[in-house]
């Protein structure tokens, strides 16, 4: 039995309906509101286990967690831009698998994290994924932490929403700096991939491994691309990413949510990859190219939409 923490996420969700496919028993700890409306078939035969609870309740936990030799944690706040987030659902959280899991004696933890994750970042978001990764490497449970380069797809918080910033702007797009930081974007079909297929690999366990895409992107070719593939043009505007963390800052004292976070600007603080080959050397396939894939699906998002649902969505709680 394979227990999943953060099931209805980006990449939780995707991972559900793969290892379904696989006809993998699996079960997912949820809270009532978001076991309400599931995404995925739960009427299938080879639906999740449901159960009922909150990873931060230590006894809802452990009964999650008995009975399963491995554990996928996906559970994070990485895209709201607060560092009580952060401390409240990925260390906290993490921080209560590791008890539970000793007292049920899991076998293997199984964590997505991010290229450049570190304890002694300067940056929120890789300081708090740098505190994950040591919190599971001295668990004493076997673990495999795999470090993902910026994950985009149909759901994801970045590439949708610089989408949406250009659709709620006509004229102009506010770039972070001058665009010269390199990215190293994977699609979310691959990651899962990547994370279905490290379950079966002897060598991954204990082992933290870096993957991203097929090819390293700066961020003004990657905001280029966007606009190219859904036909809006904008004149690009640098601003300082100090400036932009004070307008998101007071943006978000009116609305729930920031479409450019501090997480957002975290993340393009500094290039973070990873090995361009190291998708294949460690799981054996070769992943999809950014602008092929996107032609696959953002042209067709409705991005005025998907600007008034993502700003107005509710904070995270722990799941």
């Amino acid at each position: 039995m394979i227990l999943i923490t953060g099931a209805t996420g980006l990449i939780g969700r995707n991972l559900v309906r793969r290892l379904m496919q696989e006809a993998v028993p699996t079960r997912c700890v949820l809270p009532a509101r978001l076991a309400r409306q599931l995404p995925w078939d739960a009427a299938s035969p080879h639906a999740p286990e449901l159960i009922i609870g909150n990873i931060l309740d230590e006894e809802d936990f452990f009964r999650a967690v008995t009975g399963c030799h491995v554990v996928i944690h996906l559970a994070s706040a990485q895209w709201w831009g607060r560092r009580r987030d952060l401390e409240r659902v990925d260390i906290a959280g993490t921080r209560q698998l590791v008890a539970v899991a000793r007292s049920a004696r899991v076998g293997r933890i199984i964590a997505v994290s991010q290229l450049g994750a570190a304890v002694a970042s300067a940056y929120t978001l890789h300081r708090a994924k740098g505190e994950v990764e040591q919190l599971l490497r001295d668990s004493g449970i076997a673990c495999t932490i795999i470090r993902s380069g910026l994950v985009f797809g149909p759901d994801d918080a970045f590439v949708n929403h610089l989408a949406s910033m250009m659709r709620a702007n006509p004229l102009f797009f506010l770039m972070p700096g001058y665009g010269e930081v390199v990215l190293h974007p994977i699609y979310i079909d691959d990651l899962v991939e990547a994370i279905y297929r490290s379950l079966s690999l002897v060598p991954l366990v204990d082992a933290t491994v870096e993957i991203g895409g097929p090819e390293y992107l700066s961020l003004s070719d990657m905001i280029h691309t966007v606009m190219r593939v859904t036909g809006m043009s904008r004149a690009i505007v640098p601003v300082p990413p100090y400036l932009l963390r004070a307008i998101t800052g007071a943006y978000s004292r009116f609305f729930p949510r920031s479409l450019m976070t501090g997480q957002w600007l975290d993340i393009l603080a500094t290039s973070r990859t990873a090995p361009l080959g190291n998708t294949y050397n460690s799981f054996g396939f070769h992943p999809r190219r950014f602008e092929e894939t996107l032609l696959t699906y953002l042209p067709e998002r409705q991005h005025l939409l998907d600007l008034f649902r993502d700003t107005f969505r509710r904070r995270p709680r722990p799941v």
